[in-house]
């Protein structure tokens, strides 16, 4: 059986860990020679090696994706290296947990320049060759966040309620070339990130217990949970799909 995704270079921003490293092996093993952009040298190097073991392709790319000149330096490299990409997933992100009125700017910036403008330089920086090309597929992995607020997280919710938006509007404007844009929002999944701004929290241990008795399913995601949807939307299966916004959180949201 052909895999689905042969012969297509993908993006995965955030690849090093979590979600995105288990999006980028997914995507591996449906054919696709996937980009891992990170800022973690060593979760990117770590990520490549379990796709190549597996006798996937792969290829690291470390950058900072605040940083829109470093950006368009890695998808250079990237596209000599694999082609033309044909897909990205916009999966890297950061948060910490904190009250709106006991946060700063400095942590809204921060919040801020990774959630929303980091996705800004990556998609402009692929979009443009895809435009050019006439086609293209991308996923933002938003959040459950993003459509229904979470407490202890206003900003990085105004982000990804951001990064919904900015996906509907992309795929209006982009729809005649060829190109197709939607957004998945997993709920609380079980990963490094959540675990580290648990504790930058002060929620130490308690925080996961919570999460899961929120979810009607009663637990937390796993990144394999999430990574089906993705790959779905990557596939030719989904060209005729543009502009939406899937949850993938055990039926936390239901639109």
């Amino acid at each position: 059986m052909t895999k689905p995704l042969v012969n297509r270079a993908i993006v995965v921003t955030g690849g090093g860990s979590g979600i995105g490293a288990a999006i980028a092996v997914r995507l591996a093993s449906d054919g696709a020679t996937v980009g891992v952009f990170d800022r973690d040298a060593g979760g990117a190097a770590s990520t490549v090696a379990r796709i190549r073991d597996a006798s996937n392709s792969a290829h690291a790319q470390v950058v900072d994706i605040t940083d829109y000149d470093a950006v368009k330096g890695a998808v250079a490299q990237f596209e000599a290296d694999a082609g033309a990409i044909h897909g990205l997933v916009n999966c890297a992100g950061w948060d910490q947990f904190s009250t709106f009125l006991a946060s700063d700017t400095t942590l809204w910036r921060k919040v801020v320049d990774i959630n929303l403008m980091g996705t800004l330089n990556v998609t402009h920086c692929v979009l443009t060759g895809m435009a050019q090309r006439r086609v293209g597929r991308i996923v933002h992995i938003a959040s459950d966040a993003g459509r229904v607020g979470s407490s202890g997280e206003a900003v990085y919710a105004a982000c990804k309620g951001g990064l919904i938006a900015f996906g509907k509007t992309l795929a209006r404007e982009h729809a005649r070339d060829g190109i197709t844009v939607n957004s998945v929002c997993p709920g609380p999944t079980d990963t490094p990130l959540l675990d580290a701004i648990a504790h930058d929290g002060g929620l130490g241990e308690r925080i996961a217990p919570s999460l899961a008795k929120a979810v009607p399913m009663r637990r937390l995601g796993r990144p394999e949970d999430i990574v089906g949807a993705v790959a779905f939307l990557l596939s030719d299966d989904a060209a005729f799909i543009t502009g939406q916004t899937l949850s993938v959180s055990g039926g936390l949201t239901m639109a």
